[in-house]
């Protein structure tokens, strides 16, 4: 199927599209709103802003795919292959992302907000200045990713994997931090103050910085420790 009759099928009403091959396809700024694309091979693709909210997407090949600047709020892209794709300054509202792959995609100044991407694989990605806020990221592998700048108000990073995380300016008011391990994530200038007594702090794993600042062998650069927000009591 040809992009020209995908569109002129979507215009006579027609949203299921399951499995068809558009790999390579210029769909830049088309309108595709509610559509059916389960399965689809899209890799390579240009849907950059393109509307799509509500699209079905679960389970596609997306992998180095242009999404930039596309309107996705409330899409289904579960178990998607996203890999290497460009998904800058999308606006992904509520969309589901569960098990997805996006490992070195381009997320970068991304509106995640409320999003669900519990297990989904962004290890590596591009995460600066992301608004994550009220997101799920349980146990999702957030290893080697650069999320500085990046707003996780009242995320859930329950069981995530952080290992060398960028946070670096990051905005975690709000977070439960309990029972995670901060060992090597870049903290810098991050914000940790919360509003709720510092509840959920009890468990916070900040065992690297305190060795070095009680004159013991940090595990990380105490510079990490610059110009954090942290309560009292986690430093206890």
């Amino acid at each position: 199927m040809d992009v020209s009759y995908l569109l002129k099928c979507y215009e006579a009403g027609q949203r299921d599209f399951i499995g068809i091959d558009l790999r390579g396809a210029n769909l830049k700024g088309a309108t595709l709103i509610g559509v059916n694309l389960t399965g689809a091979n899209l890799t390579g693709a240009n849907f950059s802003r393109a509307f799509l909210t509500k699209a079905n997407l679960s389970e596609t090949f997306l992998n180095w795919a242009d999404l930039s600047f596309a309107k996705l709020s409330e899409g289904d892209l579960s178990n998607a292959d996203l890999t290497k794709a460009n998904l800058a300054g999308a606006f992904l509202v509520k969309a589901n992302f569960v098990g997805a792959k996006l490992s070195g995609a381009n997320l970068s100044n991304c509106n995640l907000r409320s999003a669900n991407l519990h297990r989904a694989n962004l290890c590596s990605a591009k995460l600066e200045g992301i608004n994550l806020r009220n997101a799920t990221l349980s146990r999702a592998n957030l290893n080697w990713a650069n999320l500085s700048g990046a707003r996780l108000s009242g995320a859930n990073l329950q069981g995530a994997f952080l290992n060398g995380v960028n946070l670096k300016g990051a905005y975690l008011n709000g977070l439960d931090l309990q029972g995670i391990d901060l060992s090597g994530v870049n903290l810098t200038e991050s914000n940790l103050h919360t509003k709720t007594s510092n509840r959920g702090l009890e468990g916070l794993h900040f065992a690297p910085y305190l060795s070095a600042v009680n004159g013991g062998t940090p595990q990380i650069s105490v510079d990490h420790l610059i110009d954090i927000d942290v309560p009292k009591m986690a430093l206890d």
